[in-house]
């Protein structure tokens, strides 16, 4: 396996379901980023985690990857049982909100 093949298999083992209610937390530590749903939480957090600032900034750019926004959160205040998809990768969790079926 190659580098990057090693390190998405080692973080689809950090993939977790959250609610919002333990992200708190690491939002107000300003640690939590918002990841589009057209993007791949394992492909960001590898990038992530090889530091691949092209690729990172490229997708901040295309706003596909950014910090919540004070609407979002006072949204998820509001039901802090709301879930998310969640990738751990040191010091930043990134965040895909889950919508009912």
């Amino acid at each position: 396996m190659t580098d990057k093949q090693d390190l998405k298999a080692e973080l689809t083992k950090n993939l977790d379901v959250a609610e919002w209610e333990w992200l708190i937390p690491l939002a107000k530590r300003d640690a939590v980023f918002v990841v589009a749903l057209s993007l791949d939480l394992l492909d960001v957090g590898v990038a992530s985690a090889s530091d691949n600032i092209q690729e990172m900034q490229q997708w901040v750019a295309q706003e596909l990857i950014a910090k919540p926004s004070a609407e979002q959160i006072s949204k998820w205040n509001s039901d802090r049982t709301k879930r998310f998809r969640t990738l751990i990768v040191q010091p930043y969790v990134f965040m895909q909100e889950i919508y009912p079926q």
